[in-house]
């Protein structure tokens, strides 16, 4: 694990430590990274509730729930799966805030329209009235392993931002 990410997992689990909130992941391109980093910090089951790994279809209808006509329509990499892996996951949890990521790592499977590097993340809260920010990175043909790293640092900043009043 990183320096950058630790440091990022580690400003994430502080900010949710000082509000009381628990957090939970749905991942697909991550492969789960996101709780990984989170987990690797002593002290981090006072926030992390679950991670979901969603790697295909399948898993993301059957464990989030993201309705078939939107995988169908919108496709697994958008802005719709992802705001519909997060609602998902904080359904299935018993956390405050949570966040999604769907993507194209590499270095196979983009088309024209969803080239490689491209990352939809999305975060939710159930607080108050609810909250959702959805962010769209294209972050190019950078190799598997950085599209990866950039979509952690980028969840997390988003979990941060959720956490923090």
């Amino acid at each position: 694990m990183t320096k950058d990410i630790l440091a990022a997992a580690k400003a994430v689990l502080d900010a949710c430590n000082r509000r009381g909130l628990k957090v939970a992941t749905a991942e697909s391109c991550t492969g789960g990274l996101v709780a990984a980093a989170l987990t690797e910090i002593a002290g981090s089951s006072s926030v992390v509730d679950r991670g979901f790994v969603t790697y295909s279809n399948d898993a993301k209808r059957e464990m989030l729930l993201v309705p078939l006509d939107v995988l169908d329509d919108k496709g697994a990499v958008s802005r719709e799966t992802a705001e519909a892996m997060a609602l998902g996951a904080l359904r299935n949890s018993h956390a405050d805030i949570a966040v999604a990521i769907t993507g194209v790592a590499g270095p196979g499977g983009g088309t024209r329209a969803k080239p490689v590097g491209l990352v939809h993340f999305a975060a939710a809260s159930s607080l108050g009235e609810g909250r959702m920010i959805h962010a769209e990175k294209r972050y190019g043909a950078i190799g598997r392993e950085a599209v990866r790293h950039k979509s952690v640092l980028q969840a997390l900043e988003m979990l941060k931002t959720l956490a923090t009043p």
